[in-house]
């Protein structure tokens, strides 16, 4: 039998329940009841709310912030492709790091407080970001999202209205609460076709499906955003390529719910018997590209967790980020406001078979290929030119391959049931 695998780049369709001491639901928001609750409004560390946060790239960056110490991180989210012991392996990995003797905002920093709402639904929105109070919440992490290519074009309505829609709305009740600093979580599919490899951030917005539209009408939006309110909104939005590998513990990873579209989470679960083929269909090898198939930039999840830290903290007062002249937005530059995009990449893409010959030295399982024939909107060559982000934010992805593929492997025997 032969598996099947998407090449196109992640974003997240995450939700996440409640992982603390008990749940009760008010005005349709389920929530974790307990005393951190009260806390939110009163705590010395920066209130952040983290979209799609118990999700795969959603739990890695609530590890990042809360491992700084310096942020209160609450999270919500939808269950949609996501389960709630992501965030309670979170907590774990977060005391285990406590310094000693830590202090009380120490320890109140490794509690993640988690909602389950539906993004789409203003007043259940509201009734998360009001419990903060007006000016409690610092910034907002938005990276919740669906994220499949092919699934977009049989069902785009439902994706524009869960990718832009919400977007929307939260932006609007962001605001209402008085909180102006987002960070978006974009895709590297909004380039469509590249006209240049590696791809730099001022290339043509030129997306080819529903999901990577998706996404360009919320930057559009968000840039529109930035633009009417110069001196409120700060907003970066993070154009990521493919995330990969999972923490070093072995605690979380990635683990969608059904059958993994992506190809080395496809890859780890052929290997440990969860999938029974042993043999991948590989989508054409004819493309212009080192071996004839396409070609992705993989990065390190930590890594890319470690890159909305950064973004985040590039929203902060007194940050040059804005006013740096290499800076990219939408549209032109004059009167943009306080939006720049950036992309997150290793900057060195990786073919199928690339991936494929890693992950046999990784496992030790000796998959087959098969090679059929392309598959429609495939892009040959999808790999970023990170050096903006390196120059500005001070981001860089330095793990490589080898890491990726043995922290997922390390993941997924620890957990060949995933959270289950």
């Amino acid at each position: 039998m032969t598996a099947m695998v998407e090449t196109d780049s992640q974003t997240v369709s995450e939700r996440a329940p409640v992982v603390t001491n008990g749940v009760h639901k008010t005005n349709g928001v389920t929530s974790a009841a307990v005393s951190a609750s009260s806390s939110l409004k009163a705590c010395s560390q920066r209130n952040v709310l983290i979209t799609g946060g118990a999700g795969y790239i959603g739990s890695h960056t609530v590890l990042s912030l809360i491992l700084t110490r310096k942020y209160r991180v609450a999270t919500i989210d939808n269950f949609h492709n996501a389960f709630p012991k992501s965030l309670e392996r979170v907590q774990q990995i977060a005391r285990q790091n406590l310094p000693e003797n830590p202090t009380k905002d120490d320890i109140l920093s490794t509690q993640v407080q988690s909602f389950e709402a539906d993004l789409t639904k203003a007043d259940q929105v509201r009734s998360v970001i009001s419990k903060f109070g007006h000016g409690g919440l610092w910034g907002v992490i938005h990276i919740a999202a669906y994220k499949a290519v092919g699934e977009s074009n049989e069902i785009p309505l439902t994706y524009y209205e869960n990718n832009v829609a919400a977007t929307m709305i939260l932006a609007r009740v962001m605001e209402e609460f008085g909180c102006h600093r987002l960070v978006y979580s974009s895709s590297a599919t909004v380039y469509g076709i590249p006209p240049v490899v590696p791809i730099p951030e001022t290339t043509r917005l030129d997306a080819m499906s529903p999901y990577g539209r998706s996404k360009v009408m919320s930057e559009t939006i968000l840039s529109d955003l930035c633009r009417s309110q110069p001196d409120t909104w700060r907003i970066i939005s993070l154009r990521y390529f493919n995330p990969a590998g999972a923490h070093s513990s072995g605690l979380i990873g990635e683990e969608p719910r059904g059958r993994p579209g992506n190809l080395l989470p496809l890859l780890a679960h052929m290997a440990v018997g969860r999938i029974k083929e042993s043999t991948l269909k590989v989508f054409g090898n004819d493309y212009p590209t080192h071996d004839g198939t396409c070609v992705r930039d993989y990065l390190h999840v930590c890594d890319l967790a470690d890159g909305h830290l950064s973004a985040l903290e590039a929203l902060a007062d007194g940050s040059e980020v804005f006013e740096h002249p290499d800076g990219v937005g939408v549209g032109p530059k004059e009167g943009e406001g306080k939006f720049r995009a950036f992309n997150l990449g290793k900057g060195h893409g990786m073919s199928v078979f690339d991936i494929v010959n890693a992950m046999r030295k990784a496992t030790g399982f000796d998959y087959e290929t098969v090679i059929v024939g392309r598959r429609p909107g495939d892009v040959p060559d999808l790999t970023a030119d990170p050096s903006l982000a390196k120059k500005i934010l001070g981001f860089e992805a330095k793990q490589d391959l080898e890491a990726m593929c043995r922290d997922l492997w390390n993941w997924q025997t620890k957990n060949p049931n995933g959270y289950e």
